[in-house]
């Protein structure tokens, strides 16, 4: 039988004991020294912005709009390039390009399946990313940190719609618990940096995103993009039917992620603050009524069949985006014009999509 030694069982009790204070003070605004001397301004243009997972939906989107917003020092790595769970790799790195400012939108993500299927993946993954790069970019020095989550992080059953003081009052949803841990605890290192060290990294909390870059297989993918895939596929083969899971009945909030990159930098030049920041629209649809929009925008003319057999899952999910709202931004595109411009990218590079 193995014993631990002194040493180690002394740490273990250490690292309990700081999560601990950690999550009794993490919803407590400016408590614990969290507040930072830093003015929010615009970003350096000509500054180097390391920007982990600029391959992905959201990295991608953060990317383009950087570029177009005139920055003219990103600098990235695919995972084939680095990867993020090798520490020294990404300690090597980081203090290579020496960037001054670092948006964290590396993650294993997957919808509902992928996540009840492989928790150990999403929750061992996301955790060594997330220190990987979040202690490489303490030692490094950079200056400005924004780590994104996702709404996962609030309890299942929190009231509508979710507030940010909701983190930790009550049980996550069972099916991406793991997933939902992970990013919890980068929401509280960020606020042990900004307590330990007064550095102002921040963090934000998008709703259910989509667009340009999205994971379209049927097994990995969330619930828009699939629907896409599905619809689509049935409007090419001329199918007469298809069927959906559930009722179709729950309300969900879609995000286009060009409107979500488009928050990351305003946020970056105009928010600082230890709470995390809710990114939505603040509005929500039904799936059938997305369904609906999408079987339009693909030119489906069949039925759609709900199968209620199948579980409907959360009844509604919504941000509360006041937060934002009061630090000056607002969505600007449209669930419509968003599914058109994701169907069109779609066809346009489905013979690229992941399987």
């Amino acid at each position: 039988m193995l014993s631990e030694s002194p040493t180690v069982r002394s740490r273990c009790d250490c690292a309990h004991k700081a999560f601990g204070e950690l999550v009794a003070t993490a919803n407590l605004g400016t408590a614990a020294g969290e507040s930072t001397d830093f003015v929010p301004g615009p970003l350096d243009r000509d500054a180097t912005v390391y920007i982990a997972g600029h391959r992905g939906l959201v990295g991608g989107a953060i990317w383009r709009k950087f570029e177009e917003e005139g920055f003219t020092d990103l600098v990235g790595k695919t995972h084939s390039e680095l990867d993020l769970t090798d520490r020294p790799a990404v300690f090597d790195y980081v203090n290579e390009v020496k960037p001054k400012y670092l948006v964290l939108a590396a993650a294993k993500v997957g919808g509902i399946m992928a996540n009840n299927t492989y928790p150990v993946d999403f929750i061992s993954e996301n955790l060594q990313v997330q220190v990987n790069v979040l202690d490489a970019a303490l030692e490094a020095g950079v200056e400005r940190v924004l780590f994104l989550g996702s709404s996962c992080i609030y309890p299942g059953k929190a009231e509508q719609p979710i507030k940010e003081e909701y983190l930790l009052t009550g049980y996550l949803e069972p099916t991406n618990d793991a997933y939902a841990i992970a990013k919890i605890a980068g929401i509280l290192q960020i606020q042990a940096v900004r307590r330990q060290y007064g550095l102002p990294w921040i963090s934000a909390m998008p709703t259910n995103l989509y667009g340009p870059g999205d994971n379209f297989s049927p097994q990995g993918s969330h619930v828009l993009p699939a629907l896409i895939r599905r619809y689509d596929e049935a409007a090419r083969s001329g199918a007469d039917s298809v069927t959906n899971w559930g009722t179709g009945s729950p309300r969900r909030e879609f995000l286009h992620v060009d409107d979500m990159a488009a928050a990351c930098l305003h946020l970056l030049e105009n928010y600082d603050g230890p709470a995390q920041v809710n990114v939505g629209t603040g509005s929500d649809v039904t799936i059938k009524e997305v369904a609906d929009v999408i079987a339009d925008v693909v030119g489906f003319e069949g039925e759609t069949q709900w199968d209620t057999s199948k579980p409907d899952g959360t009844h509604q999910k919504r941000l509360d985006v006041t937060k934002l709202a009061d630090a000056g931004w607002t969505a600007s595109i449209g669930l419509e014009e968003g599914i058109r411009s994701t169907v069109q990218w779609y066809r346009e590079h489905s013979g690229e999509l992941r399987e």
